[in-house]
């Protein structure tokens, strides 16, 4: 039961950043593309900064996770593991 409480949780913890990179992501689509719609031309910054930085803390943070579990594997190349001390 607990292994399978902390899948969930681990499972959520990817699903969250990946909602939130999702909605900023259709936040600056729209806000590029309401400039179309519209009869002035111009684009909702706040809706267009607000979605660049949600989608950027998304993809970020699913990046930097992927980076430390492939490390942590050794999956990476070798210019990113983690340097050994030479004594």
């Amino acid at each position: 039961m607990k292994a399978a409480f902390q899948r969930f949780i681990a499972i959520l913890l990817l699903v969250i950043p990946g909602l939130m990179a999702t909605y900023g992501f259709l936040a600056m689509k729209d806000a590029w593309f309401a400039q179309f719609n519209t009869s002035d031309g111009s684009i909702l910054w706040w809706k267009l900064i607000i979605g660049f930085i949600l989608f950027a803390l998304g993809v970020a943070f699913i990046g930097g996770w992927t980076f430390f579990r492939d490390r942590k594997r050794n999956y990476v190349a070798p210019r990113f593991r983690e340097k050994r001390n030479r004594r």
